[in-house]
Parts: C-alpha cells; structure tokens; sequence
C-alpha cells in the first residue's frame, strides 16, 4: 500500500515537471517579473507632470521674483564693552529693502544702531558700503544709502492705513542669515503696542503670523500686490518664531522720506494727552456723545495740548465697575479722522514732524468745536 501511494506521488510530479518546463510557466513567487530589478516599486502615470499651481500659489511666486531682488542682507559692527571695559566689536546682521533707483535702503534702527561700519550684500552678493541718512528710534526705523554699480529695481510702497485683520501678507528676509527667506501669512492685529529691547514703546504696530525670526528685522512685509505695506521689526518673546511677529505701518517710513527730502530733521513730535478711549453707553452716562472718541485725563506741561488748553479730567467717578475722568475734553476727531480705535492719536502723531500742525475735533461743554495745534517740542516721553 506504502509503495503504491509513493508511486502515485511520483507520477503526478513528474506530470507537473513535464508540463511546467514545456509551456514555460513558473509560479507567481518565482515569476521573473517579480523578481527583476527593473520592475516599478511604486504605481503612477506613464508620464509625470507637475502640480497644477493654483492663483495663490502663483501669487506668491510672482511676488517673490520681483522683491527678493530688491531686499538686502545688513551687517553692521557694533562696539561694546565688557566686563573689565574693555571695547570690542559685536557683528549684527538684519535686512532692508530699496525704495528706489538709486540705493535708498530702508531698515530698522536696532538693525545699525551704535554701528561704526554697515555693509551690504545685494542678492548676487556684491557688496557695498553704506551711508547712515536718517534715524528714527521712535519707530525703529532708519534710511542708508549705498552707490550700486548696476540697476535696482525699488519696491513700490503701499498704504498701511487700509489694512485689514485676515489679508494675506508676504514676509522676506534674511533669518539666521538664510538669505532670500520667503515666509507667508495673514494679518493678525493691527495698533499693537509693543516695547523693544531698549524699553521704548512702539505703537500702533501691525501683527502679523508669517514667520519672522532673528535676521527679518528690516525687511518688507508685502501684501498680495507685491507692495510694501510694513518694515519686519520684532517677535514675540526672545526666541524664534512662535506666530507672533510685529511690523512698523509703511506710512510711518514715508514720513521719513518726506523728511529727508525736504531737508527735515527727523523729529517726532507729542501731542502731549493721555486719558483713555470711550464711547456708546459708558459715553452716554457721563453726557457725552455716544459716538465717543479719546476722553483727556491728563495735559503735560508745557507740550502742544496745554499751550492751546486742552483741558484734563477735574475729578474721576465710578461708573458700574469703572473708574472714569469727567470735566476734560473729549477727542473726536483728529485731522477729519475719528478717533475711535486707541492708537487713534498714535496713529495720526506718526506721520507728523514738529513744526507741523494738527487739527482736533472736541466736544467740550456741550458742543463740537475745533482746534489747530501747532506740533512743537515740549511733550514728555510718555503721553501721546
């Protein structure tokens, strides 16, 4: 019995031999497709293409042809001492940006401040020595110059006032001096008060979530038409990026070029008032407007608001669970502009230089009247 099964397990193989080695077949596990070394390891199209862009990808394409031509690498030597006194150079590096044809270059004042020599470093890594034109620490920004060899092509400048929470902003740079960095997001917030490293307070910046770390500061912030809206200025907390950073309103630097070209000395004036903005119910209870604006508590001494007597809080009251001034003026309007947002006044200083004038809209005893206010020096360091 043995013997037969054995007989008949060697006759169904040598069938299978038989067949196998005649028609050329082999199991899938030992096909010679299988096996090959030039078989795909993946599945795909015959032919591959490349990714459809979409129209805000090829935004941010086009926009960063045309500017990161024009945004420069900064390098400054800074001379400190140290604990025995003794001086020593300190290497600082930033970006900046031209605003026009013949190597005017816009960045932020930390950026060279102290500097006994600033280089530049164009994106085809020539190299240039910079003039120092114009600081204004008030707003963290300063204008040099170099002599290019060949053509530059300037970034057009746009209007910080229209901005909005949620557009789409473009940040470019050098972060830890990876040159030609382009970083997008929105904007976050606008009239951020922040305070820089020196303890000087910038106001009414523009918040933004592109990614801005340590060498972004002077760069531009774009909008979705490639102009410049804000200059990189800061980040929040003393790290890198966490979402967080903050950029100097465009309009701001304009102010310095006008001055500069008129020959101006750069110098931001104060109103002089500090109080508080308010408005609708809380407006209403103490018998004004209801429309609001910046009601004065406080008229420093000898600046431009006391020298026309805007007049300041005589007592403070508490109304529901707030402490509010009554008897100053209320502030509702600067220059045609309602001031209904708190950097209102801020705002309107910022594009100001002493010598200039601005006009206020008060509702003092009952009724609207107006008021010019020569911008002269005088004001402290604190009130607006």
């Amino acid at each position: 019995m043995k013997a037969r099964i054995l007989l008949i397990a060697a006759l169904f193989a040598g069938v299978f031999i038989f067949i196998t080695s005649r028609a050329g077949w082999r199991p899938a596990f030992l096909s010679r497709d299988a096996t090959s070394s030039s078989a795909p390891l993946w599945s795909g199209p015959g032919s591959v293409r490349g990714a459809g862009l979409s129209n805000d990808e090829q935004n941010n394409i086009d926009i960063y042809k045309n500017a990161h031509t024009a945004t420069v690498n900064i390098t400054s030597t800074v001379y400190r001492r140290n604990f025995f006194f003794e001086v020593y150079p300190v290497k600082e590096s930033g970006s900046g940006f031209f605003v026009n044809a013949e190597g005017l270059i816009i960045t932020n004042n930390h950026v060279i401040s102290g500097s006994a020599d600033v280089q530049v470093t164009l994106h085809d890594q020539t190299r240039y020595k910079a003039d120092i034109l114009e600081r204004d620490p008030a707003n963290d920004l300063a204008l040099i110059r170099i002599t290019p060899k060949g053509r530059i092509a300037p970034l057009s400048l746009g209007d910080s006032e229209k901005l909005q929470v949620g557009q789409k902003v473009l940040a470019i740079g050098n972060p830890f001096g990876l040159e030609g960095t382009l970083t997008t997001g929105i904007i976050s917030s606008m009239g951020r008060d922040i305070r820089d490293e020196s303890g000087r307070t910038l106001e009414g910046m523009v918040q933004t979530d592109a990614a801005i770390n340590p060498g972004n500061s002077g760069g531009p912030l774009l909008d979705s038409a490639g102009s410049v809206i804000g200059v990189n200025t800061a980040i929040y907390g003393p790290g890198g990026n966490i979402g967080i950073g903050f950029a100097m309103p465009i309009n701001r630097a304009k102010v310095m070029l006008d001055a500069v070209k008129a020959g101006k000395k750069m110098t931001r004036p104060r109103l002089g008032v500090s109080g508080t903005l308010i408005s609708g119910d809380l407006a209403e209870a103490i018998e004004l407007p209801s429309q609001g604006g910046f009601l004065v508590y406080d008229v420093a001494d000898n600046s431009p608001a006391a020298r026309v007597g805007i007049r300041g809080a005589r007592r403070f009251v508490v109304i529901g669970n707030v402490e509010v001034g009554i008897g100053g003026d209320l502030i509702m309007a600067i220059d045609g502009r309602a001031v209904d947002r708190p950097d209102a006044i801020a705002r309107a200083m910022a594009q100001k230089l002493v010598g200039d004038k601005v006009e206020l809209t008060l509702f003092r005893n009952g009724r609207s009247v107006k008021i010019v206010v020569p911008l002269t020096n005088g004001a402290g360091s604190e009130p607006l």
